[in-house]
């Protein structure tokens, strides 16, 4: 048995590993490459999809599943195994990605061809593939989400997909992996533990009762899955603590996937899934109104505050956000709040800075509102949380990292006796 990474080795994006045995060959994810790495989709992708005999997919994220059309495209047509919730999720993201490329590099008919060839695979259920045998453990990551434990040739393998915060209250915490001869495991944070969450939410709404009641604009830049309405839920638990003011949610994207959320209950945590036993939707608090046209979303910046505008894109790359941003970040009643991560180089991070004026479609803005970064809010597991994962395991593989915090997740590992080494990009690791 063996796994060959072809993607998010010493990187975070691009998910895809071809595992061979028992005479098959299995591919874990068929993620996209983003960010500077973009370049790279359009490129082979170092097998012949046409020899893949099964793909399996962990959860919905595009780095996740962003190269599944391309591998139909290029001949695949095998079957997709996933969960139902990232069954559905992966229709709105692929179908969303597909709009916003500059360089597409699938079609409409091969997003089409993909979803035809999905197959059900729930917590719980065991596949068979030839002698090899292969299950679905909690990630806790997005609704749905997985790690993948493979049996054959006497050998057990588990790869984590991306592991879920566990301080979060929206989705299940991950549950633990059996014992494995090898783990392929992801260390987006292997190089720090994660802020409390009770701390970031508890500054969080601190931030909005100093903002709303002062009548000001907080903009809240947010992907558009996950990330969106876990806000939306803190708002709904916390509302009574807040001044009385419209919640704008501008994002297209995030009210199609808020609108699949109630056929998504049995994949939230017991917290969530007790709201909608009694009859309520926590992802809609009071005061939530849904922009749908552009048009309407232009309207919101001639009005006056106190309001709360949820928008796209998380990382400044784009989207409604940046219009608001535009009318906005002059006035220092309002506030800017990352919830998500800002990449080195990008408008986020500039702004973070705090520089007096900052360039905006093309105009120059004094930057005058409030800005708070709230880390707490991340989706994937922390350093600590990783170490726990782990615990036992004689040998882990690491990828979904940059190079410095996947070395420092292995440094760790090393110093407790765990066998721990950095994937490369195809390069064959025996299980």
């Amino acid at each position: 048995m063996r796994i060959v990474p072809f993607g998010a080795a010493r990187e975070v994006t691009g998910s895809c590993h071809l595992l061979l045995a028992e005479g098959r060959k299995i591919l874990l994810d068929c993620g996209m490459f983003q960010g500077r790495e973009e370049e790279k989709n359009h490129t082979p992708f170092g097998f012949d999809p046409q020899a893949v005999d099964a793909v399996v997919l962990t959860h919905a994220h595009l780095d996740h599943v962003g190269r599944l059309p391309k591998l139909f495209r290029e001949g695949y047509r095998g079957p997709v195994y996933a969960t139902q919730a990232t069954f559905l999720l992966m229709q709105i993201i692929l179908q969303d990605a597909l709009k916003v490329m500059e360089t597409p590099f699938f079609e409409e008919e091969d997003v089409e061809e993909a979803l035809r060839h999905v197959r059900l695979l729930e917590f719980g259920e065991w596949l068979r593939l030839g002698d090899l045998t292969l299950t679905f453990g909690q990630a806790g990551h997005l609704p749905g989400s997985a790690f993948v434990v493979v049996q054959g040739e006497g050998k057990t393998l588990v790869y984590s997909g991306d592991l879920g915060n566990r301080q979060k209250t929206v989705l299940p915490d991950p549950s633990l992996p059996p014992r494995a001869d090898l783990i392929l495991c992801e260390g987006t944070y292997g190089d720090r533990p994660h802020r409390s969450f009770a701390a970031t939410v508890q500054e969080f709404l601190e931030i909005l009762e100093r903002t709303l009641g002062q009548g000001g604009k907080v903009f809240i830049p947010s992907f558009a899955v996950e990330r969106a309405q876990e806000i939306l839920f803190l708002l709904y638990e916390n509302g009574h603590r807040l001044p009385e003011a419209p919640i704008y949610l501008d994002s297209p994207m995030a009210e199609r996937v808020l609108d699949l959320y109630p056929r998504l209950v049995r994949y939230f945590s017991e917290e969530v899934q007790a709201y909608f036993l009694a009859g309520k939707n926590p992802f809609r608090p009071r005061g939530l109104r849904v922009v749908e046209s552009v048009e309407e979303s232009k309207a919101l910046n001639r009005e006056p505050g106190p309001m709360v505008i949820i928008a796209g894109s998380g990382m400044l790359t784009g989207g409604r956000i940046l219009h608001h941003l535009k009318h906005g970040l002059s006035d220092p009643k309002n506030t800017l709040v990352f919830v998500g991560y800002q990449p080195r180089g990008g408008l986020g991070a500039e702004i973070i800075q705090r520089p007096e004026r900052i360039r905006l479609l093309g105009q120059e803005i004094p930057l005058r509102a409030s800005v708070h970064t709230l880390g707490g809010f991340s989706g994937h597991a922390g350093q600590d949380e990783l170490l726990d994962w782990l615990e036992g395991q004689p040998r882990v593989a690491l990828v979904h990292g940059e190079e410095e915090k996947l070395g420092e997740l292995q440094r760790l590992l090393a110093q407790r006796g765990q066998a721990a080494h950095l994937a490369t990009f195809g390069e064959a690791i025996g299980v």
